[in-house]
């Protein structure tokens, strides 16, 4: 069985450990709603580089 010859330090395991972290979501100014959107994604309203792709549902038509 593998045993280490040396007890990893504090320092050494969290320098190892560095990268491990949550990162915040990339969100971008969409000057055509004045809402914020995550880069590459269409905004909520359904505009994609400032022309709209999608329809806007109203809650009468469900």
């Amino acid at each position: 069985m593998a045993v280490p010859a040396r007890r990893t330090s504090k320092q050494k395991k969290r320098q190892r450990r560095g990268h491990i972290k949550l990162q915040t979501p990339n969100l971008q100014f969409d000057a055509t709603n004045g809402e914020y959107r995550l880069s590459h994604h269409v905004s909520p309203k359904g505009f994609y580089k400032g022309r709209q792709v999608l329809k806007q549902e109203t809650q009468d038509a469900k």
